[in-house]
C-alpha cells in the first residue's frame, strides 16, 4: 500500500484516485483553480476509447465515452467556442467536499480577477488569456488550411462573422505525444520541379505555361519571381473545376496503383493514395504534392505562423495557439472552402519547417519556445517518487495532468492531489512544487518567456 505525505496528514491508499472525494483534494482555492474543459467531436477525431482526448475528457468531466463518436480536441482556455469552467467546492450528503459542480466560466472569472494574469499580460492583451491550449487526437486528415494574420482576421470577422468567429490571428504549435504526421509549408523549388516532371496530372490541370515558368527558374532569380510563379500555379490548381479534379485524381490514382506493381512508391505517393481514400475527388489530394510531409517523433514540435498552409494528418499532439478559432480552408474537407482568400493570403515561403526539440530546464522538464509572444509549452515527465518545481512566472499558465498521479504544492503549504485528467489554471507569480506517486506526465502552457525577458 502506498503512503503519501499530505501536509501534516498521512494518507494510506492503494490507488491515489480514491482521494478524489476526500476533503483534502482541492482544499485551498486562493491560488490555483481546477477546470472543467470542453471537447470538440469533429469528424476527423479518433473514435471512442482509441482517442486520448476522449480519455482525458472523460476523466476531466466525469462523462461517459461514446465508442462510436469521434473525439478530436480538448480545449483548455477562454475561447467562447469551447469555454473552460471553474470547478466549485460543495458538500455531498456525507459532509465531504464534492468537486463535480461547475461555477462560472474561466473567462468571466478572469475578467473579475484580472490580477491573476499579471501586469504585463493585462497591458498587452487586456483581461483575457492570450493563448488557447488543446489536446488533439487526429484519426484522419484535417483540411488544408491557413490562419489569417491580425489584419486579415479583423476584415474576415467583420465580413463573415458566422464563419470567422473572432478578429485575432492564430499562430500555433503542435507538440507530438505519439508519432505525428502533417503537411506543412511549400516544398523547395527544386522539389517542385521534380514533382512537375513526375506528376503529369498536375500539368494537365494547370497548363504548360505555368509549369514552364517554374521549370525555367534559376538560382539567380529573386524570391519575388519564385513566389509569383508558385502563387500562380498553386492558385490555378486550387481553382480548377470539380469535374476536372475528379477526372485527373482518378487518372493519378490508377497510375499509382499500376506503378506500384513495378516499383516502390514514395512516401508522398503512398500518402496521396491514403488521402484519396479519406477524401475522394478532393483537390487536396493533388495539392499534397506541393507541401512538406513532416513526421514528428514524440517530444518534437512544429510551429506555424499566420498565412502558412498546413494539414495535420494523423497522431496525437498537444497544441497551443493564440486565442482564436479562425481557419481558412481549401481542401481535404466537406466544410466551407474559401479558395480565393487562402490563395491570396499565403506567404508562399518555401523549405522544410524548423522542428523544435525543446530546451531542457532540468532532468524532467523541456521548454518549447516558438517565436510568438502569446505562448510557450513545458513538457514534464516525472518518474515515480520524484519532485520538480515550476518556478513562479509573471504570467498565467494552464497545467494538464496527461498521465499518472501526484501531489502539488503551490503558494500555500497545503498540498493537493493531482490525477490524470486534471486541468488547472495557475495565476501569475505562483510557484508549483510537484511530487509524483507514479510516473507523471504534465504539460504547462503559458505566455512566452521572451515576452517578459526580451533579449537585449
Amino acid at each position: 500500500m502506498e503512503v503519501l505525505e499530505y501536509d501534516t496528514t498521512t494518507i494510506l491508499m492503494p490507488n491515489i484516485t480514491t482521494a478524489i472525494t476526500t476533503p483534502m483534494k482541492h482544499h485551498h482555492r486562493e491560488n490555483v483553480q481546477w477546470l472543467r474543459c470542453s471537447v470538440q467531436n469533429y469528424d476527423w477525431g479518433q473514435k471512442g476509447r482509441d482517442s486520448h482526448v476522449a480519455k482525458l475528457f472523460g476523466l476531466n468531466s466525469d462523462s461517459p465515452i461514446d465508442p462510436d463518436k469521434p473525439y478530436a480536441e480538448l480545449w483548455m482556455g477562454t475561447h467562447e467556442s469551447g469555454s473552460s469552467f471553474l470547478v466549485c467546492n460543495g458538500e455531498d450528503r456525507n459532509g465531504h467536499l464534492s468537486f463535480e459542480s461547475e461555477c462560472e466560466s474561466l473567462k468571466s472569472w478572469i475578467s473579475k480577477n484580472p490580477n491573476v494574469l499579471g501586469e504585463k499580460v493585462i497591458q498587452k492583451w487586456g483581461a483575457d488569456l492570450p493563448f488557447l491550449f488543446k489536446v488533439l487526437s487526429v484519426g484522419k486528415a484535417l483540411s488544408i488550411q491557413a490562419h489569417p494574420d491580425k489584419e486579415l482576421a479583423k476584415a474576415l470577422h467583420k465580413l463573415l462573422p458566422s464563419l470567422y468567429k473572432d478578429d485575432n490571428h492564430k499562430p500555433e504549435m503542435a507538440l507530438a505525444i505519439t508519432q505525428f504526421e502533417a503537411l506543412c509549408g511549400f516544398i523547395s523549388i527544386q522539389e517542385l520541379k521534380s514533382v512537375l516532371q513526375n506528376v503529369p496530372e498536375i500539368v494537365e490541370v494547370v497548363g504548360i505555361s505555368d509549369v514552364k515558368r517554374i521549370l525555367e527558374i534559376t538560382e539567380q532569380d529573386g524570391q519575388e519571381k519564385v513566389k509569383s510563379a508558385l502563387r500562380s500555379i498553386f492558385t490555378k490548381l486550387m481553382s480548377a473545376s470539380k469535374d476536372m479534379i475528379t477526372e485527373v485524381t482518378s487518372k493519378m490514382i490508377n497510375r499509382l496503383h499500376s506503378e506500384s506493381q513495378v516499383r516502390q512508391l514514395t512516401e508522398k505517393e503512398r500518402l496521396v493514395l491514403e488521402l484519396e481514400k479519406q477524401y475522394p475527388s478532393d483537390v487536396g489530394v493533388i495539392t499534397a504534392y506541393f507541401f512538406n510531409y513532416v513526421k514528428l517523433n514524440p517530444g518534437e514540435a512544429l510551429y506555424l505562423g499566420a498565412n502558412e498552409p498546413h494539414a495535420y494528418l494523423f497522431g496525437e499532439c498537444i497544441e497551443c495557439m493564440a486565442t482564436s478559432d479562425n481557419v481558412v480552408r481549401a481542401g481535404l474537407t466537406p466544410k466551407h472552402m474559401d479558395v480565393n482568400t487562402l490563395c491570396s493570403m499565403l506567404t508562399y515561403k518555401q523549405g522544410f519547417p524548423e522542428i523544435l526539440q525543446g530546451i531542457p530546464l532540468n532532468p524532467y522538464v523541456r521548454k518549447y519556445l516558438p517565436p510568438f509572444d502569446e505562448f510557450e509549452v513545458d513538457s514534464c515527465n516525472l518518474p515515480e517518487q520524484e519532485s520538480t518545481v515550476f518556478p513562479a512566472v509573471p504570467g498565467p499558465s494552464i497545467l494538464l495532468v496527461a498521465l499518472g498521479e501526484g501531489i502539488m504544492y503551490s503558494n500555500s503549504p497545503r498540498g493537493d492531489v493531482i490525477i490524470e485528467g486534471d486541468v488547472l489554471f495557475i495565476p501569475a507569480n505562483t510557484e508549483l512544487n510537484i511530487r509524483s506517486a507514479s510516473r507523471l506526465q504534465l504539460y504547462r502552457a503559458g505566455v512566452n518567456s521572451s515576452f517578459f525577458h526580451p533579449s537585449s
